[in-house]
């Protein structure tokens, strides 16, 4: 405790930004042998007091509210999950139950679940949950349950059936948890708003092992307290939960982060720079990472991207979202942002292990025979030998050489198989194609305006891809594009959502992880969800691409079960179509430089030890409590 205090106090404490005169309820004044600290990737919340989960208020997700206190019916871990079963049954006492053509999905529930107010869980949560976002368009999934859901009902207090407007085998996806989810809404709160969207839900009622102590007003933190029934959650089945008390705060930029690690005031940093990494594997002996050694990071079955504004042109024209395709050195963005520890994908699909055995090996194939017609010429643009190249980029610096690998499989995990090929000329030609012309150096639009580009990214909250897209607008210009990045505060909201960009960095593929079915993402990708010019985009398709090839693609897998070898063939022929349209241009994997202090708490999840990713922001990192294990006597 006088250890935490003398540390609290100093230099440590001034780099996370916080003041000197810590509250009664300030999270400093707690045992620090019994706290478990974590970043916020959010930053500072700047609205703090927000905890309705089910409405965009300007909350906090990542504050541990999703992490800790919310449930919902399934999860699937991104790794291998806790005794190698990435499929679990949190709140549904079983796998969801379909009638033969999948128009109907029966879900039995666990009993003896308790919210953190002693108020029992029961199917009445689950309709209500459905029925009240349906009855309010303006809550997160409510317009993914209003186009299926046909009705809803609880046939008993642990048995709820959907009777769904189409047929969809993959229905039970938005009760899925794999970075968030669907989360159950209690029915006995609710009831009583007058306006759930106007509802703050301070104080919020918990169905996790932990609620809610204390916040900050300015939004730095948010303290959560395991609760003392913790026993009646569906977290108990694996154990009990370690740390007494978990907090998440917003520790500042990178090196600010950096040493509040080495001075052990940061358990867990959610994502550093790939130099923040270095200097940590470099001075510290108390850090673990996910591989011990070079890249450190871990791999996100996610898919950052260049992502377009399909529904505002000249982005709405595959032949010009080539044409800024093959102006991309992805060797030079690769250096530039991760400092080459990333595997780079030219296909629509996260380079993860899964996805490497499933799609990207056998696709080389076909991407070596793709071809595109430029107008004037026809070229074949993969290069399968870009991973190999990075390799021995790499191999030539003394701090890495040793690390890196020689053989040709290992070096196509590591570093990603192939990319598109930089061709200017070609580029300039699909330009000419979409009626562009070219005119003192600089390209005009086909109405003769010049050619703007805003890149829109995150500064510094994501400085890895901030770089990568700075660096790619450089190159448009370079072109003769008036090219530009632009940091946006909050992109996903105030951009992405609204469709208020023109291209941003982010992405808008995310897969399951370890399951080669790529309906989590691809379903909302459907044109049914495409948001109107104007409007908010529900989450996932942000580029607002529709093509009737890919509604066909998408019922295809509805119709068939979510272990059907069908399925992943159909992955194949959508990942065909978007390498043709190039509705988002694909760069690589997220490889998270997640780190973790063993000087307070030891059990963190590793490429040793999978049982979940270790990035704390996801909600299948409340698996990490029950694993965690003090390193200190108390």
């Amino acid at each position: 405790m006088q250890q935490w205090k003398r540390l609290a106090f100093g230099v440590a404490l001034a780099a996370l930004g916080l003041t000197a005169t810590a509250k009664a309820d300030d999270y400093t004044s707690l045992p620090r042998k019994e706290t478990l600290i974590v970043e916020n990737p959010e930053g500072t919340i700047k609205n703090p007091g927000w905890f309705n989960i089910w409405v965009n208020g300007g909350g906090g997700v990542s504050t541990g509210l999703q992490q800790l206190t919310m449930d919902t019916l399934w999860y699937i871990d991104p790794e291998q999950g806790l005794g190698g079963a990435t499929w679990d049954n949190s709140l549904a006492a079983d796998k969801p139950q379909y009638n033969a053509d999948f128009t109907e999905m029966t879900v039995k529930l666990r009993k003896g679940l308790f919210w953190s107010d002693g108020v029992e869980f029961t199917a009445d949560d689950v309709v209500y949950t459905v029925k009240t976002q349906m009855d309010h368009p303006g809550m997160v999934w409510s317009a993914a349950f209003s186009v299926q859901v046909a009705s809803v009902e609880a046939t008993d207090s642990s048995t709820v059936v959907f009777k769904l407007k189409k047929p969809n085998s993959r229905f039970h996806a938005i009760f899925t948890v794999r970075w968030n989810g669907a989360w159950i809404m209690p029915k006995h709160v609710f009831e009583k708003v007058e306006d759930p969207l106007r509802y703050d839900f301070a104080n919020p009622v918990s169905l996790g092992a932990y609620k809610l102590k204390s916040y900050d007003p300015q939004g730095k933190w948010y303290t959560w307290e395991k609760r003392d029934d913790w026993q009646r959650t569906s977290l108990a089945r694996f154990g009990e939960p370690a740390p007494k008390y978990v907090t998440y705060t917003d520790p500042g930029p990178p090196d600010k982060r950096t040493i509040a690690q080495l001075e052990h005031n940061l358990d867990i940093i959610h994502d550093n720079t790939p130099e923040g990494m270095f200097t940590l594997k470099e001075k510290s002996k108390s850090i673990e990472t996910w591989f011990p050694g070079f890249p450190f990071a871990h791999p996100d079955p996610t898919l950052p991207a260049v992502i377009f504004n399909t529904q505002n042109p000249p982005f709405d024209n595959a032949d010009v979202r080539w044409a800024l395709a093959l102006l991309i050195d992805i060797k030079a963005v690769d250096m530039a942002s991760y400092r080459g520890a990333a595997t780079l994908s030219a296909l629509g699909v996260p380079p993860t292990a899964a996805t490497m055995k499933d799609y990207q090996a056998p696709m080389q194939d076909w991407l070596k025979d793709f071809e595109i017609d430029t107008g004037k010429s026809k070229i074949k643009p993969y290069d399968p030998t870009v991973g190999q190249q990075i390799a021995d980029i790499l191999r030539k610096q003394p701090k890495f050489k040793d690390q890196i690998p020689t053989d040709p499989q290992a070096i196509s995990g590591a570093f990603g198989y192939g990319w598109w090929k930089p061709d200017p000329k070609a580029a300039g030609e699909l330009l000419e194609k979409a009626g562009f012309k070219k005119s003192g150096g600089k390209w005009l639009t086909p109405d003769g305006q010049p050619f703007k580009i805003r890149m829109t990214v995150e500064g510094d909250t994501r400085s890895v891809f901030t770089r990568a897209g700075t660096l790619i607008a450089q190159q448009w210009a370079a072109f003769g594009i008036d090219a530009k990045a632009v940091p946006a505060a909050k992109l996903w909201q105030t951009a992405l959502q609204p469709g208020d960009f023109q291209v941003a960095i982010a992405w808008s593929v995310e897969t399951w992880g370890g399951d080669p079915d790529l309906s989590f993402f691809l379903d909302s990708w459907h044109s049914q969800f495409v948001a109107k010019k104007g409007d908010n985009q529900p989450p996932r398709n942000w580029q607002r691409w529709s093509n009737p090839d890919l509604d066909k693609i998408i019922e295809s897998i509805r119709g068939i079960s979510a272990d059907d070898p069908k399925g992943v063939e159909l992955g194949k022929d959508y990942l065909k179509l978007v390498a043709k349209e190039m509705p988002t241009i694909p760069l690589m994997s997220y490889n998270v430089f997640t780190s973790m202090d063993t000087t307070y708490w030891t059990g963190y999840p590793t490429i040793a030890d999978p049982y979940t990713d270790p990035v704390p922001n996801w909600a299948n990192s409340r698996l990490m409590m029950v694993k965690l294990k003090p390193a200190q006597p108390k």
